[in-house]
């Protein structure tokens, strides 16, 4: 077995060469903190505890508040004002006593002396329009908040309550112990905004043309803030950026509106005999039944005929939804009202529009399909629909809210339409009928983390983006093969990863502080966890622990600790490395190709070896050498023959295997590399290199991020190969949104500067 450590001692010339020569002891150095990348993420997480587990589950003592609401809505078209009446009941589900409850009003963002205003920076410019310049120093604020007229308890006596902004608190005629309930009423009303002119999440859109306003509410009612074991109560301000955190709860809503309006939302319809015609219950009954095209209810034909009149009778529809954290609804005398039904599991969902004629030819054409294929993509991400219907809202907006949803896109007045406009309005009907699923069910806190709900939505929506491309091949444009996603893949992250760092924030950061918000909330966050599907963790461990942790957190309130823990405890692949580069820093990905050494195979010692063989006091006449391209005796080694040509080479093969396992043994290589990568960039990403070889073929390797943890600048792999490697690329596929590929290739590629290519295109 003498020639093993021959063999040992060879590969160890070949590995440390670099360090044997000129040995210089280095100036002892003062220590430092652990800063490497693959450190795990105690210091960022919060320790486990009996409400959340190590494991990313909710713990035996998770708890979660409840609140329920009654109320009476009434629209008062002629004013554009919303009247209110509401009964909330609170349940303290939490092991605390509460001496006072804290309810959102959401609304008061807009009201006459709100600070919203005021956070931004302003300035003057050289110029600006005559419209621009009478809304910013003519015209009076609209004052759309809450006019709250009452807050009393169940017996009409009025309870002590302060409002600091969009907060009130609510004093408590006695502390609420744990497991007992509270009943408060709440009397409001506030002007609606007309949120096309002056923006908001909900509103009115108002047309001249007869007269009329599409109405699509939310935030229209005070709501109950979460309460929770993170941090209490979550009553952090609305300043109109993010989001909300609220608890889930029953609702029974009477909403009346008039008699000529078309009214649906979040819920059951209780009174459906009551508000639809004869006609309009066959045709439901029709669509109930239907799973491959929509059934109008209320056909363009007739919602042209009712917009013209004005009816000065009232109607109240009737809605009920259980376990929801929030409530929205959408009412007109203009909109066109169709639905299908959706096979879900073992039940059927139906898919909805309300539309008016200036969305058609368009949206008669996709928005209900477009519903339903985002059910099916959705629910097989991640658990089936829970709900009985999921209704898209034709609006010059994109919002959300449970069941419903409020979606832009809008054809030309003749009906023509862009891929643009189509692609915009069903990219925008599945993003916000997916965010059903985050942050309507898996309840996330939006006032905190955006991410939560936009990123991990816009990833989903880019998985349902390409299914509906597959399903309905008849929406793509003619050469088209895969739906025109914008947001998903890696290198549509770049050009922002690249940016200014001055203007770039983490994506853990509160959404109100970043400065890109759709880069940071919704890109980078769904291109993250596109890269961990498609390349770091691949598709099966991905999407069996996305499904967990959705699983895990329905109907629940997940932290982003609760996210990674479950991603890498369903998994078994160690995560934090990717956590804490991805969302904690805003490093960028920069690989490439330093150098690359070629060698050749010799019995023939050569200088460097014969001292290196002293060393270890092996005879340099049994060993094998590497010689390096353009070295003395390179030639001559290379045309010798392979490995085992050699004399030493041989006589172990002979000495220590059967000719069995001889002939087992791999393609002798005659062609050995040491190329040597290089990280200019932050991020830690797996190193994914393809070599071509001199016969035509290709090969892929992938090494795992983990070929960094030593070394965050460099890292070394030798190849041996029977064939001649002519060309390195590293990340080829553009995988890992690598901001710089001009260092990705071997040879090195010359490439055209943004200069040349514009000189091409002028001679094009």
């Amino acid at each position: 077995m003498k020639f093993l450590k021959y063999l040992i001692c060879a590969t160890l010339i070949f590995s440390v060469s670099t360090y044997a020569q000129n040995e210089i002891k280095p100036e002892r150095q003062k220590g430092h903190t652990n800063q490497n990348k693959f450190k795990q993420l105690y210091d960022e997480f919060a320790t486990p505890n009996m409400f959340r587990t190590g494991s990313g589950a909710p713990g035996p003592a998770y708890y979660q508040q409840q609140a329920d609401y009654k109320m009476d809505i009434e629209i008062d078209d002629d004013n554009a004002r919303l009247y209110g009446d509401e009964t909330i009941t609170y349940t303290n589900n939490s092991p605390d006593q509460l001496s006072y409850l804290w309810v959102q009003l959401d609304q008061n963002m807009r009201a006459r002396d709100s600070k919203t205003p005021l956070i931004n920076n302003t300035g003057i410019g050289p110029a600006t329009t005559s419209s621009r310049a009478v809304s910013s120093y003519l015209k009076e604020r609209f004052d759309g908040g809450f006019n709250i007229e009452h807050v009393k308890d169940t017996n009409g006596k009025g309870l002590p309550h302060i409002i600091n902004r969009t907060m009130m608190r609510v004093e408590l005629p006695k502390p609420l112990k744990t497991g007992e309930k509270f009943s408060f009423k709440i009397k409001w009303w506030y002007n609606i905004n007309d949120h096309v002119r002056d923006g908001g999440r909900s509103g009115y859109e108002y047309f001249e043309e007869n007269d009329n306003r599409i109405y699509v509410m939310a935030q229209f009612y005070p709501r109950m803030a979460v309460y929770n074991d993170v941090e209490g109560w979550q009553n952090s301000q609305f300043w109109g950026r993010d989001e909300f955190a609220l608890p889930f709860g029953n609702f029974d809503v009477n909403i009346t509106v008039p008699a000529d309006h078309i009214l649906d939302g979040t819920g059951y319809l209780t009174n459906r005999e009551e508000v639809f015609t004869k006609d309009m219950m066959k045709r439901y009954k029709k669509a109930q039944k239907s799973y491959d095209e929509p059934v109008v209810i209320v056909t363009e034909e007739e919602a042209r005929v009712t917009e013209k009149t004005k009816s000065k009778d009232k109607k109240t529809w009737k809605l009920s939804a259980q376990m929801v954290r929030d409530f929205g609804f959408a009412t007109s005398r203009k909109f066109i009202w169709d639905m299908m039904a959706v096979k879900l599991g073992s039940k059927d969902v139906m898919a909805v529009s309300l539309y008016s004629k200036e969305g058609n030819p368009l949206w008669e054409q996709w928005s209900t399909k477009t519903v339903a294929s985002t059910l099916k993509s959705y629910s097989r991400m991640t658990f089936d629909y829970p709900y009985h219907k999921a209704i898209s809202v034709h609006a010059p907006m994109g919002m959300e809210y449970p069941m419903i949803c409020y979606n832009f896109g809008r054809p030309n007045e003749d009906g023509t339409y862009s891929d643009r406009t189509k692609f915009g309005m069903i990219s925008v009907i599945i993003h916000e009928v997916g965010h059903n699923w985050f942050p309507m069910i898996v309840n996330s806190d939006e006032r905190q983390w955006t991410w939560m709900d936009e990123g991990l939505n816009t990833f989903v929506q880019y998985v349902a983006e390409q299914d509906f491309g597959q399903w309905y091949p008849a929406a793509l444009s003619p050469g088209q093969t895969n739906y025109p996603s914008r947001r998903g893949p890696a290198k549509n992250i770049v050009r922002y990863m690249s940016g200014n760092q001055d203007y770039i924030a983490p994506i853990m950061t509160k959404g109100l502080n970043t400065y890109q918000f759709g880069s940071n909330a919704y890109s980078k966050p769904a291109t993250g966890l596109n890269m961990l599907r498609e390349t770091i963790m691949g598709r099966d461990l991905f999407d069996y622990a996305f499904k967990e942790y959705a699983n895990r957190w329905k109907f629940k309130h997940p932290t982003p600790e609760d996210f990674f823990r479950t991603m890498e405890d369903a998994s078994a692949v160690d995560l934090d490395w990717f956590w804490r580069g991805w969302f904690y820093t805003t490093d960028y990905t920069d690989i490439g190709i330093k150098e690359v050494k070629k060698f050749a195979v010799t019995n023939n010692p050569n200088e460097e070896g014969k001292r290196l063989a002293e060393r270890y006091r092996m005879d340099p006449n049994s060993l094998v050498y590497f010689i390096e391209e353009g070295k003395e005796g390179y030639d001559e080694a290379l045309t010798s023959g392979g490995m085992t040509d050699l004399p030493t080479v041989k006589e172990y093969l002979m000495d220590n295997f059967s000719p069995q396992e001889r002939i087992a043994m791999k393609t002798p290589p005659r062609y050995f590399y040491e190329v040597t990568f290089d990280k200019p960039g932050g991020l830690v990403m797996p190193l994914i290199v393809e070599y071509t070889y001199k016969d035509g073929t290709k090969e892929k390797i992938t090494y795992p991020a983990q070929i960094w943890r030593l070394n965050d600048k460099e890292a070394k792999r030798a190849i041996a190969s029977d064939k001649e490697i002519i060309a390195i690329t590293v990340d080829p596929d553009l995988e890992t949104a690598d901001v710089d590929t001009s260092n990705n290739s071997w040879p090195r590629e010359v490439q055209e500067s943004e200069f040349e290519k514009f000189k091409n295109q002028l001679k094009d």
